[in-house]
């Protein structure tokens, strides 16, 4: 990219990356581009309102390599599925999600955004009785199960040892309290229940009593 200085330099400063550990990509995004192979994992999510799974696919680029700021980032999204009923939507939302990858800069906002959408007819209950919004939400969920194994999200991944606690935890409950959960403050995901007279979420462990 060509930048056209305009004003007489008064003055520079020559950066040595590997010298000094300066956070150029949160400062000064960089124009991500994409090389020829790219690292990525592939997500399955298993909807009750229809008989196929949906796969989805993040791909990354590595930023700085070779350096002290080398870090992954995450650069497209593609969405598949052999049913076709939300074929436009998901196409349109994986293009705006892949686009605003590109740019850089902070994308962590996208995983509350897409948390924050509920279907107006009504969520699902996922195996083992968990409760999800929209499928929309279980898409930005993926996507933050995603940043946290990248290190770009502070959280805790879905271990075979967490997923056990929680369906423990959502058996305890029953159906009905995790259908009325509210928004927890720290992972937004809709898992906030009262347990054993706390405010607790099963899904990140928050609990307002500490």
């Amino acid at each position: 990219m060509v930048v056209k200085i305009a004003k007489k330099i008064t003055a520079y400063e020559v950066v040595n990356l590997e010298s000094k550990s300066v956070d150029v990509d949160r400062v000064n995004p960089p124009l991500l581009e994409r090389d020829e192979i790219l690292e990525g994992s592939t997500y399955k999510i298993k909807t009750p309102a229809s008989e196929h799974a949906m796969y989805i696919t993040i791909n990354d680029v590595i930023i700085y390599s070779g350096t002290a700021d080398e870090h992954r980032r995450p650069f497209e999204i593609f969405i598949n599925s052999k049913n076709m009923e939300h074929f436009m939507w998901i196409v349109a939302l994986t293009r705006v999600i892949s686009a605003i990858f590109r740019k850089g800069g902070d994308v962590t906002f996208l995983v509350e955004e897409l948390k924050a959408v509920f279907d107006p007819r009504g969520g699902y209950f996922k195996k083992g009785g968990r409760y999800m919004p929209s499928l929309v939400a279980e898409i930005g969920e993926v996507i933050q199960q995603h940043l946290i194994s990248i290190g770009m999200l502070e959280g805790v991944l879905d271990t075979a040892e967490l997923k056990a606690k929680k369906l423990k935890i959502q058996e305890k409950l029953g159906d009905s309290a995790i259908k009325n959960a509210s928004q927890c403050p720290k992972c937004v995901g809709m898992s906030l229940v009262r347990l054993d007279g706390c405010e607790t979420c099963v899904e990140c462990g928050y609990s307002k009593c500490g």
